[in-house]
């Protein structure tokens, strides 16, 4: 890589966006880790799971939780980024205007409709929640509210599967390990 490259100056750029954007901000597991190492995740498992390097949506997949989680705004998005990156951001971005419910059924009901690239986003992001919750999962939430996430998690990835095999295979892999690591049946 040499120092002029864009691919790479861009990524850090949007690491560096992110990370400030989320620089106050907290996971829900015990440990309380910081909120920043979530949407880097989600940008390796689409290169490394599911081997694709595509730079806007490795770009929007760090910025993903930016307009929905922090005071960033799509045209904020749209002037340090460009118009491709933010249409993908705001593709993946639930209106926190709504209530939690409505939100968690549109998500459902918008995945088989998003583009493909916005589909990988949502397949990485659902696979390292659900693999978090398996790990580490949130210190408030019980057994049943857990088995929920899951069976969620599940139906919006259904809802974009044929996108990329590695991936879902990948998630489904996440799903069987954390269901059994909380001791509870796998979602069908």
């Amino acid at each position: 890589m040499n120092p002029g490259d864009s691919t790479a100056r861009d990524l850090l750029q949007a690491v560096e966006f992110a990370a400030h954007k989320h620089r106050d901000q907290r996971r829900k597991d015990i440990d309380a880790s910081p909120y920043i190492n979530h949407p880097i995740q989600v940008a390796e498992m689409i290169v490394r799971v599911g081997g694709v390097d595509d730079t806007a949506t490795l770009m929007a997949a760090i910025l993903h939780d930016t307009v929905e989680d922090t005071e960033a705004t799509a045209e904020e998005i749209e002037e340090v980024f460009g118009p491709e990156v933010r249409d993908l951001v705001m593709e993946v971005t639930d209106d926190k205007s709504l209530p939690k419910p409505e939100r968690k059924r549109l998500q459902m009901e918008h995945a088989p409709h998003m583009s493909e690239r916005a589909r990988l986003i949502k397949l990485a992001d659902k696979t390292c929640n659900v693999r978090d919750i398996g790990r580490s999962p949130p210190a408030d939430w019980d057994a049943e509210r857990r088995a929920e996430y899951l069976a969620w998690a599940k139906s919006v990835v259904d809802g974009c599967r044929g996108t990329n095999a590695a991936l879902e295979r990948y998630f489904d892999e996440c799903l069987a390990a954390s269901a059994d690591a909380l001791g509870i049946p796998l979602p069908r």
